[in-house]
């Protein structure tokens, strides 16, 4: 029988500066860097995505799920964050003076992202993903995005996943590109200022209502990985699913999930408005909640979502301690608010547990192991002949 073709997401995530890197830098601690800067950044992409193979200084995903605009993009970036974040701790943190380490700030990602249509057939004794569209989002790691930003990192969406994803590239603030690939033509593109989005994203002020600093605690364990979770308490569809709310409206001017997003949920007659204040993909986000009950206080609560054991996550609700003179209502709303999330937790567990995140079982290559020497073993530059 012939492969059954798939719609696919896929996206590679590509080092920026690999070869320079490893020519002129001590290969032993080189390696060890490449290897956990990819770790941290597939871990990231992961899920949704699904990692089909690496590439040499690249790692190739995918992902058969439809999803959500907002989350894909949050993926991305997030995997790009966390990249950033990690290279600036273990600068901070690493005594090591060696070429590799001295020039480890010299490395940067970026990502292609494309939709189209796959097959997987077998090739040398595993699975491979194969197809016109496979082979055009390696051709587009080819491109001049790179001469537009000044050589900054950066996310590139073809219009085929634009249109996928079903956002507005324009009012996202996403730059028009072209390319003209070889036999398949020109291809509309569309851009995301990486080094532009961790700026903006670094400077934010965050409104985490911790658990030392939260007046009242909800927390539930779900047998269910984190983005799958995330998924289903801030996409309004999946939201509404499981909460007892008669609808859920989402408000963003941009199109795009974050901060000064408001949620509109509607109880009969009355509609409970919560604004987002902070937006961290798929770690927590902070809502101002506001009741349609006249001198009600505004409430802040943190949603956040942590890892827990063997895949499973822990999904906290903390509330923020209030003034004194609203205490007596906020105990009031928050008794009532914990027996109606109660009860609906029973409703995700039973929509999220065991639930097939899109994606066919296939193997993955396994990610590659960074020992970490390069934060504990300093290696004097010119000791290696």
């Amino acid at each position: 029988m012939l492969p059954k073709a798939e719609a696919a997401y896929f996206a590679i995530a590509d080092i920026s500066g690999y070869t320079n890197f490893l020519a002129a830098v001590e290969l032993d601690h080189a390696q060890d860097i490449i290897a956990d800067f990819m770790d941290v950044v597939v871990k990231g992409l992961r899920p949704p995505f699904r990692l089909a193979k690496f590439e040499g200084d690249a790692a190739f995903v995918y992902s058969t799920a439809a999803i959500d605009g907002s989350l894909l993009q949050d993926a991305i970036e997030g995997a790009y964050f966390k990249f950033r974040r990690r290279l600036r701790d273990i600068r901070q943190a690493s005594t090591c003076e060696c070429k590799a380490c001295v020039a480890m700030g010299d490395l940067d990602f970026k990502f292609v992202i494309h939709h189209g249509e796959m097959v997987k057939q077998k090739m040398g004794g595993r699975e491979e993903l194969a197809g016109r569209d496979v082979i055009l989002v390696h051709r587009l790691l080819k491109n001049s995005v790179g001469e537009k930003l000044g050589g900054r990192a950066y996310a590139l969406y073809s219009d085929a996943a634009i249109r996928a994803m079903g956002v507005d590239p324009v009012a996202q603030g996403l730059i028009p590109h072209q390319e003209t690939i070889d036999i398949i033509g020109d291809v509309t593109l569309w851009a995301r200022d990486l080094e532009a989005a961790w700026q903006q994203d670094d400077a934010q002020t965050r409104m985490e209502v911790t658990r030392d600093d939260a007046y009242a605690i909800l927390e539930f364990d779900i047998a269910a990985p984190r983005q799958t979770v995330w998924e289903f308490i801030t996409v309004p569809g999946q939201w509404r699913k499981w909460w007892d709310a008669d609808d859920i409206v989402e408000e963003s001017g941009k199109g795009r999930r974050g901060v000064g997003t408001k949620n509109h949920c509607a109880h009969g007659n009355h509609t409970n408005v919560e604004e987002t204040l902070d937006w961290r993909p798929v770690d927590y986000f902070t809502v101002g909640i506001t009741l349609p009950v006249p001198g009600a206080p505004r409430i802040i609560m943190t949603r956040a979502v942590l890892d827990g054991p063997d895949g499973t996550s822990r999904f906290e609700l903390r509330i923020a301690k209030p003034k004194p003179k609203d205490k007596a209502f906020l105990d009031g709303a928050a008794a009532k608010f914990a027996e109606r999330m109660t009860q609906a937790m029973a409703g995700l567990r039973s929509m999220v547990e065991g639930r097939q995140l899109g994606v066919e079982a296939m193997e993955e290559p396994a990610l590659g192991q960074s020992s970490g020497r390069f934060l504990t073993e300093p290696v004097k530059s010119g000791a290696r002949g």
